[in-house]
């Protein structure tokens, strides 16, 4: 018998209840059962639904029921009960009860049949099943007659075998009746009973990605280490996710747990799975219980912790459970039948048998110290120095491995059970400097705080207080941070420099990310003072590579454009180093327009990033390694990892994270918006959510969100990015007042950006914008007053969109020499949209000067670029002008990319399975389980119109493939790079 666990009164967010809006990753499911009801059927239809408890079978069978009745359906429903599956019939009964008044048009044997069955006579009528199904089925097709009707059989694994062969009878004969049958059960497998042709669903756990969304729909959302665990723990099920949150919600403590030491239920989930298991015998309890608090469940970890003893994992001691289903027994070992099995056995038993049982383990565990010190810490109630001890040493064997986020709660742990006070503050604010490289600020300000109450150390106050800065950065608050850190940096410039300088690296990208000149310099006199009492060491050695980076990104992110011929070659020399953190000379390298070594850097960083533990802290790369994309002309990726950056935002409560993965999402979204396209309705559902519109109207939606996120006043970053954004989205929408009076506020009347850094690399967009809006005399005012305040000289990027925006704004006659210059370096071509703006620019110039032949070149090479980055409207652009010179472009539109249909993480996974990886190899690439990949193949088959992975290489190729032109007129040359003379 399989164990109960179904929604229930008062489940908060259950994702399932209809009145409570859309059900969380069950899109296809929800769609496929409307679809059964919603128009009415013509003919009959029989389904049945498979998956484990708490998947939400029940919720989905009660939208479909909903969704039948608007369409006019009639309903009939009945639910399996434990209690009557030995009553031969009862379901049956329980089902035709409200039409079994009908049953008296039946022919006389079905009536007489199907009334003995159902006990609605007082004659004694042979049981004859084949009379009562014939019964049923004609009951049922005659009230079809009148209306379709629908037929729920929810909990069909608890029915009665009788009535489960009558309705597997007449599934079987169901034909042209307006019938659609379906039942619902659980289990790996088709219900014993049933017909095995009948068509399935199989439910199964959410992707992560849902399972966020569902944890993001809480009324009090998980965070951090609380997060991280309930997704392991609930395995992708939406009941086991809702019930953990409401958990971890009523005591965040619990998310500082042990990794392996399961998070209590809530009590009604508790009572419900305790009366499972509250019969079996005492050694089969005390056997489970020595299981679920092993951290490896399975032989080993069993019979090693009781050897000979009468409660290790034998297969006779665990026969009870393994019949409740509690468990599954195997040559492999034991697995529980669900996580939450094993977190109701350890929790419903007394601290005193799971103290000692954590005991018991520890003793056979002297050859692994790690789980043998977290052992004995579950089983330590008051301080134990020698546990601590033990405990600070596995820290620093986890923090070798890359496993910050167990290091750190090793440390916290070994806090808590230390005796002493200033031990305790030690270890404290070794897990907040550990904890760092995760990425939560919650925790590591709560450990530095906590640090803080208890010492009055110097050193450790100051090593505290350098955390607390960290947290405060990372969690927008500019001001406090600021105040903070440079306040450590120069009181540990004597005797700390390495703290020092880490304090002043974090300040300088909270001034960056702020933008305000009282920030920059706060910042830049502690550089001074901080130069003058503690210089680095020289650089070039190994040994002070991560600092000399943090030098070259502290000046970087003062002021890209002022010492850029200093600090360039200085980046450069720093690849050949062991860097530490290649993360911060990888921003720096893209503020200073050296993208290829900013992809080069920024990727390393994000790839040490992605182990476990770590993948909080990857934050700030993501987000510089996505405008670097974005910058680069690999939008595609620009959009993968802002996908993958909004994950982690919402996992860690990262704001400004997410306004940064936004607001990259805004700008590529409206260069690519097509302004003939219609525009969608945002409200209207979609085939596949996470794929991103590219329309304005998306782009605009995004750069909300991301003003939403930040105060604008403080992060003034993300603030001119995202008017940047929007007045692009303008321009595709040919509201060229809009986009110019947009991208007006990025500097202020006196011509001072807002955004020292960011508001230039818009000045291009705004020139543009302001000659379409017919304010070409305002356009050249504001570009005159902006260089005036230009702290520097222009990278050759900045010397690029100048020349574009010098030569839109400036009188026919004095245009070409700007544009003939900036075209002239190719340096330019390391930023392909940009270069191909300035090349339709100046090829419309040209146009209008009747030099035909020399725009030409300069159009098809713009068109290729916009055709490859599906830029729309600039495409289109481009075509207008290349028709003008008397090119023919087809009038069909370009077939779509089928891949373009497919959200970022999709293509990851079909470009990856083209080259021939498993499934299991792209899930250890992408940090995805098997059956995620599993599942995204299989969902972007049809939309690439495949029937399976040896067909991915063509669609690949085909995507990159140009249209064939038209034959008779002048064509563009498909691989045209020519350039042209100029006069």
């Amino acid at each position: 018998m399989s164990l109960t666990l179904e929604s229930h009164p008062g489940a908060g967010a259950w994702p399932g209840d209809p009145a409570r809006g859309s059900l969380v990753g069950r899109d296809a499911e929800l769609s496929l059962l409307r679809g059964l009801v919603d128009p009415s059927p013509a003919a009959s239809r029989v389904l049945v639904v498979i998956g484990d408890a708490g998947l939400g079978k029940s919720v989905l069978l009660a939208d479909m029921a909903q969704r039948a009745r608007s369409a006019g359906s009639r309903v009939l429903t009945v639910t399996g009960r434990e209690s009557e599956t030995n009553l031969p019939f009862a379901a049956l009964h329980q089902l035709l009860r409200p039409v079994v008044d009908n049953a008296v048009d039946l022919p006389a044997r079905q009536r007489n049949a199907l009334r003995g069955a159902l006990g609605l006579t007082a004659e004694t009528v042979p049981a004859d099943r084949l009379l009562t199904g014939i019964a049923a089925l004609t009951l049922l097709s005659g009230i079809s007659e009148s209306s379709p009707l629908l037929v729920i059989v929810d909990d069909a694994h608890l029915l009665d075998h009788s009535s489960l062969d009558v309705l597997s009878f007449v599934g079987r004969r169901l034909g042209a009746e307006r019938v659609v049958l379906v039942l619902g059960g659980r289990g790996p497998a088709l219900l014993a009973g049933l017909d095995s042709g009948f068509p399935e669903l199989r439910l199964e756990p959410l992707l992560a990605s849902d399972a966020n969304r569902l944890l993001d729909s809480q009324p009090h959302p998980p965070r951090g280490r609380a997060r991280g665990q309930i997704l392991a723990q609930a395995a992708g099920n939406p009941l086991a996710l809702i019930e953990l949150a409401k958990v971890t919600a009523a005591d965040p403590w619990l998310g500082r747990r042990w990794g392996a030491e399961p998070l209590p239920l809530s009590r009604q989930l508790s009572a419900v799975l305790a009366a499972r298991f509250a019969g079996l015998p005492e050694p089969t309890r005390a056997a489970l219980l020595l299981a679920a608090i092993a951290d490896s469940p399975g032989p080993g970890a069993g019979t090693s912790a009781a050897p000979g003893g009468t409660y290790g994992l034998v297969a006779d001691v665990l026969a009870p459970a393994e019949r409740l289903g509690l468990v599954k027994v195997n040559r492999s070992g034991l697995q529980f039948s669900h996580p939450l099995v094993r977190s109701a056995i350890y929790h419903t038993a007394p601290f005193a048998e799971r103290a000692a049982a954590h005991r018991r383990l520890a003793g056979s565990l002297a050859d692994q110290p790690d789980r043998q010190a977290w052992h004995l810490a579950a089983a330590s109630l008051q301080p134990d120095e020698q546990v601590a001890s033990l405990l600070e040493g596995t820290a620093g064997q986890a923090q070798r491995r890359g496993g910050a986020a167990t290091a750190a709660l090793a440390l916290e742990r070994a806090a808590e059970l230390s005796p002493d006070r200033e031990d305790q503050a030690r270890r404290l604010i070794s897990a907040a400097s550990v904890a760092v490289a995760t990425g939560q600020a919650d925790w590591v300000e709560d450990l530095a705080g906590r640090a803080l109450a208890i010492t009055a150390d110097p050193e450790l106050q100051i090593a505290a207080r350098r955390a607390v800065g960290w947290a405060l950065a990372w969690t927008s608050q500019h001001v406090a941070a600021l105040s903070v850190l440079i306040a450590v940096a120069e009181e540990a410039s004597a005797g700390r420099p390495a703290l020092a300088w880490g304090a002043l690296g974090t300040a300088a990208t909270v001034a960056y990310q702020s933008g305000t000149p009282a920030s920059r310099q706060a910042v830049a006199r502690a550089l001074d003072h901080l130069e003058r009492a503690a210089p680095p060491p020289p650089p070039g050695g190994a040994p002070s590579a991560d600092l000399d980076a943090l030098q070259v990104w502290i000046r970087a992110g003062l002021n890209p454009f002022t010492s850029r011929s200093e600090l360039v070659p200085r980046l450069h020399r720093l690849t050949a180093a062991a860097l530490e953190n290649p993360s911060v000379p990888g921003a720096a390298a893209w503020l200073l327009d050296e993208p290829e070594l900013a992809v080069e850097l920024l990727q390393e960083a994000v790839h040490r990033l992605q182990a476990a533990g770590v993948r909080g802290a990857s934050g700030a790369a993501l987000s510089a390694l996505g405008w670097t994309y974005l910058d680069t002309g690999r939008w595609d990726d620009a959009l993968a990892v802002c996908a993958e950056a909004s994950d982690l935002a919402e996992a860690y409560q990262m704001d400004l994270v997410a306004a940064a993965a936004d607001v990259t999402i805004a700008t590529v979204l409206a260069m690519r918006a097509d302004p003939a396209a219609p525009r969608a309705d945002p409200a209207a559902p979609r085939a596949d959510p996470a794929a991103p519109r590219a329309d304005p109207a998306a782009a605009r939606a995004h750069a909300a969100s991301a003003l939403a996120r930040i105060d604008p006043a403080q992060s003034r970053g993300v603030t001119a990015r995202a008017w940047h954004a929007l007045g692009i989205a303008a321009l595709a929408d040919g509201d060229h007042l809009m986009a110019y009076g947009q991208l007006r506020q990025l500097f202020y009347p006196d011509g001072s950006p807002l955004h020292y850094h960011v508001s230039y690399l818009a000045l291009a967009d705004l020139a543009a914008a302001a000659v379409r809006a017919g304010r070409q005399l305002e356009g050249r005012e504001i570009l005159d007053r902006a260089l005036r305040h230009l702290d520097g000289s222009p990278s050759p990027r900045l010397e690029q969109l100048l020349a574009r925006a010098r030569g839109i704004l400036a009188d026919p006659a004095s245009a070409e020499p700007h544009f003939d210059k900036a075209l002239s370096d190719q340096t330019g071509e390391r930023w392909p949209f940009e270069r191909a703006q300035l090349q339709l620019d100046y090829a419309e110039w040209m146009r209008r000067r009747r030099r035909i032949n020399e725009a030409k070149p300069l159009l098809i090479a713009a068109l290729d670029t916009f055709q490859r980055l599906r830029a729309r409207s600039w495409a289109q652009r481009a075509e207008t002008e290349l028709r003008a010179c008397g090119v023919a472009i087809p009038d069909a539109p370009d077939p779509p990319d089928a891949l373009a249909e497919l959200t970022p993480q999709q293509r990851q996974i079909i470009h990856l399975a083209s080259d021939g990886l498993t499934n299991r190899e792209i899930a250890d690439r992408l940090y995805l389980s098997p059956r995620t990949v599993s599942s995204h193949l299989y969902r972007s088959y049809p939309k690439l119109g495949v029937a399976g992975r040896h067909q991915l290489r063509d669609v690949i190729a085909r995507a990159g493939a140009r249209p064939t032109a038209d034959p008779g007129r002048e064509q563009i040359p498909p691989d045209s790079k020519s350039r042209p003379t100029t006069a």
